[in-house]
């Protein structure tokens, strides 16, 4: 079969970096035929010059008293005009004096405008939209009243509501919502109310149905936050079940539930797990919270895979789609097979601006910029006693920022360095700043103090916050890149979605867009659009066909060219089956499929790696990179080749972000292996040039060095690791050992080398349990301990099952003892089966064993393997073999030569 040739990319408008979005498929716009004069201004001395008469004039500017005698004149000269709160753009748009629509725009700046040159292109319309929609926003209001749940949800469910009255936009879309079963989008503009809109949908399912129901959510912190919404339920009977990838949840809870509250990861891997499929089948509601992100390059693919499943009108499970207002909603709809429900309503008006920044090559200077007029933006709301949330590309960006904000309020910052994170901590809260990201210490004191008003800034991540409803009345976007990318025009509408919300007693909003010259243009045709779904899911095609092959829904090619023309990609246009077939090509040519009598089947391994949730690309780039490795005789050698190769190939291990200030303590740790000796100041990579040291991959191979080489020094419970803040390491950390495990496994499918398989293993779970500082050959004690206690006790049990198995000096898990040890959570029949599930007794030989219950023997010499399987005893036809191995379906192992140093801790490494 040929080879998997990757689809050609799209083309796109070439693009400098720093020039903001690039508008995909530009919107037909009509030339402006009026004489129109439309002048934005921070200017209380402004003069209009002199306009034809018919000129349409207006002007938008700040409210404040020293605008009085400008509004005098404007009045006095018959100017329309409106003020605006906060407001701090300079901005002509005009048709008098030339030939075509022009803008001008000017510099943000508090002592002067610089203004650029006229255009007269397309950015002048865009310029012309974006006046009118906050002139309109300004304008009379037309008044909606709210209406009483009772007259639109039947009363035995009007106690699971929050409030007795739906708003407008809640009130639009209840009936149909229950007073139909098709699929659904329902659009409305963040903060409208939405989440009661998905409650009734669940309602409906649960309580109208007798049927389940899925919530999905895009992100684990609103796994918590609608948790928190739904506590009620419990209270009135229903079982709701919280799932996502750092909670371990009962598999019983988790069949017996009414309502799965999940990620869309967490929910795809329920409906990999062959024990829940019976579960699966009970639901009856879908409800897909922010389905716009079905266009994200990360999130989109898998659950428009997700979708296409379910879609179409004679589906038993119903999708209730929520979103904020999408310019493509209706295409989603109609891929769905559904109606869409849009409103406008929004309980408070919001208004965005871009305040504009000279343009620069240096990024500390652009980074200064930017800080300034984020404190600037700050100060003005808070003075005027309004709440702001910071939003920063990077944590180092978040530090620095709510950092300067301290000390706009005259905190004592001098000498405080924004990776001393307790004194930043210390002397922001002091003076009402809070700091929230993913691996902040504080965060959660940061939400719950900033929602009470406790403290009225927060300065936070745009990946993470922006998924937390942490309401304020302004909002600032300082960055528009995150890390290394561009931030997506969605990200930045959800962000300035948070500016204005009811739940923070506000009635307006503002919403801020720091960006520098070159890119405003090009973020204000972005807005003025707003965002277009597409489809994204070409880059990880393979993926979804080995899932869909996995839960039986595909089983020849033309069942995949099937399911392809269920996709929103081919909704969206694209007719061509070719990638999917090409897609079948590559995960047969790579051991994930089998092919016979027409037939694709999911071999071993693409069953381990659908469940894993391993990219196929990414596994079949590392499977094909450590079969180049000839296996190692030295633990030691095992580990670095590994972790080296782990932390290159997978992407999100290799593009883990490192600070400037960091990568020299990164390049030390790489150059040292590791190791806590080689630590020392006189090894340390420093002086001209350490700051760009790092290549990709680096910051993986640090952490997973520290673990393998110095586990001591995670046992600590130090905030900073070799230098290293704990915060900065966790991402990889809590990454690498899906990855390291799916290797693992493959010692028992026989598709990885028994070294990569035993090394992987143990790695992978030294590295889960590092606080425990576990070293060399724990991974068989750690994976005892595991199956005693399993979820959702696991996280809780295992390090006590751990210290009462260390402090007896048991090394491995080859006990004799046939009663479950204290604290185990297995029945006596159930541990006494995993007594049996062990590779204890096992006698093994370079080509046989002898007393395993059940497993794998794989031996070898060199590159040369051979296996077989195993009840009781078994040989294999190698005789040239000088190591062997054998591995059990439920995960331990035994091996020979230098392999043996895996089966019991090494006392002197970790001095666990």
């Amino acid at each position: 079969m040929a080879r998997l040739t990757p689809p050609a990319a799209a083309a796109t408008p070439a693009r400098r970096s720093g020039q903001g979005p690039v508008r995909a498929v530009p919107v037909a716009r009509p030339p402006e035929p009026r004489s129109l004069h439309w002048c934005k201004t921070t200017d209380p001395d402004l003069r209009l010059p002199e306009l034809p008469a018919g000129t349409d004039a207006r002007v938008l500017l700040p409210d404040g008293d020293a605008f009085d005698d400008l509004r005098a004149r404007l009045t006095e000269s018959g100017v329309a005009h409106r003020s605006v709160r906060h407001w701090i753009e300079d901005e002509v748009i005009t048709t008098v004096g030339v030939d075509a629509l022009t803008v001008t725009t000017a510099l943000t700046s508090k002592n002067r405008r610089d203004w650029g040159g006229p255009t007269a292109d397309g950015r002048a319309l865009d310029a012309r939209d974006a006046f009118a929609a906050v002139w309109d926003a300004h304008g009379p209001v037309e008044q909606v009243d709210s209406v009483p749940a009772a007259d639109l949800v039947p009363a035995e469910w009007l106690d699971h509501l929050p409030f007795p009255v739906l708003n407008p936009a809640q009130a639009h879309a209840a009936p149909a919502v229950l007073g139909s079963t098709g699929h659904l989008v329902i659009t409305a503009p963040t903060g409208a109310g939405k989440t009661v809109v998905g409650m009734l949908a669940v309602l409906k399912a649960i309580l109208g149905e007798g049927r389940k129901a899925a919530w999905l959510v895009p992100q684990r912190s609103l796994t918590d936050e609608l948790d928190r919404e739904l506590a009620s339920w419990r209270g009135r009977g229903l079982r709701v079940e919280r799932l996502s990838g750092e909670h371990l949840t009962d598999a019983e809870r988790v069949r017996a539930a009414d309502l799965w509250v999940a990620t869309t990861e967490k929910f795809e891997a329920i409906c990999r797990a062959s024990s829940l499929q019976a579960a699966l089948a009970e639901v009856g509601c879908l409800v897909v919270d922010e389905v716009h992100l079905l266009g994200a390059p990360e999130r989109g693919p898998l659950l428009e895979a997700l979708l296409a499943r379910v879609r179409g009108a004679g589906s038993p499970v119903r999708i209730v789609g929520l979103s904020a207002t999408v310019s493509n909603a209706e295409e989603i709809a109609s891929w769905l097979g559904g109606e869409l429900v849009a409103t406008t309503w929004r309980p408070t008006t919001l208004t965005w601006q871009l305040p504009q920044i000279p343009a620069t090559s240096d990024r500390t200077t652009d980074s200064q910029m930017r800080t300034r007029v984020a404190v600037d933006l700050t100060r003005q709301v808070t003075a005027d006693g309004g709440s702001v949330l910071v939003f920063c590309g990077t944590k180092p960006n978040v530090r620095t920022t709510a950092l300067a904000i301290a000390a706009s309020r005259g905190a004592p910052t001098a000498g405080v360095h924004i990776d001393d994170t307790d004194r930043l901590h210390r002397v922001c809260a002091s003076v009402g700043v809070g700091l929230h990201y993913k691996d902040w210490d504080h965060k959660r004191e940061a939400e719950e103090r900033f929602r009470a008003r406790d403290w009225d800034v927060l300065v936070a991540t745009t990946t993470v916050a922006a998924g937390v409803n942490l309401p304020a009345r302004a909002v600032v976007v300082r960055d528009t890149r995150v890390g290394l990318d561009d931030v997506d025009v969605a990200t930045v509408l959800q962000m300035f979605g948070r500016a204005g919300r009811v739940g923070a007693g506000e009635r307006a909003g503002w919403a801020y867009l720091v960006t520098s010259e070159l890119e405003r243009a090009n973020w204000q045709a972005a807005l003025v659009d707003g965002y277009a779904v597409h489809s994204q899911i070409h880059e990880s095609l393979p993926d979804h066909v080995l899932a869909e092959v996995v839960q039986g829904r595909v089983t020849t090619v033309a069942e995949a060219e099937a399911w392809w023309l269920r996709t929103l990609c081919h909704h969206q246009g694209d007719q061509d089956t070719e990638p999917v077939v090409s897609a079948v090509l590559f995960l047969v040519e790579n051991g994930y499929l089998s092919v016979a009598e027409q037939k694709v089947v999911a071999t071993e391994l693409g069953l381990l790696t659908a469940r894993l949730m391993v990219g196929t690309q990414v596994g079949a780039a590392l499977r094909a990179a450590l079969a180049k490795v000839d296996p190692p005789h030295d633990p030691d050698v095992a580990e670095d080749v590994l972790i080296a190769l782990v932390a290159l190939l997978v992407p999100e291990l290799a593009h883990a972000p490192v600070a400037e200030p960091l990568r020299p303590a990164v390049a030390t740790i790489v150059k040292a292996g590791g190791r806590r000796d080689l630590l020392r100041p006189s090894t340390a990579v420093s002086g001209l040039g350490s700051s760009v040291t790092c290549a990709p991959g680096d910051l993986a191979k640090a952490a997973l060095l520290l673990v393998a080489h110095s586990p001591q020094l995670f046992a600590r419970g130090g905030r900073v690791v070799a230098g290293l803040p704990q915060s900065t390491l966790f991402p990889v950390l809590d990454q690498a050992p899906r990855y390291l495990a799916w290797l693992a496994a493959q010692g028992y499918t026989r598709t990885a080398h028994p070294w990569v398989a035993v090394v992987a293993g143990d790695l992978a779970r030294r590295v889960r349990w590092r606080r425990l500082g576990p070293g060399r050959g724990a991974g068989r004690l750690l994976w005892m301990c595991e199956q005693m206690a399993p979820a959702p006790h696991t996280d809780e049990d295992v390090p006590r099952l751990w210290q009462a198995a260390r402090s007896r000096g048991v090394a491995a898990p080859d006990w004799p003892h046939t009663t479950p040890p204290r604290g185990c959570r297995l029945d006596q029949g159930e541990y006494l089966a995993l007594l049996r599930d062990r590779c204890t007794g096992a006698e093994l030989t370079p080509t046989s064993v002898t007393g395993l219950t059940a497993g794998v023997l794989v031996a070898w010499k060199g590159e040369e393997t051979a296996g077989t399987a195993v009840v009781d005893s078994a040989e294999v036809d190698l005789p040239s073999a000088v190591d062997a191995a054998v591995f059990t379906r439920r995960g331990d192992h035994k091996a020979t030569g230098a392999l043996a140093a895996y089966q019991a801790i090494d006392e002197r490494v970790g001095n666990s």
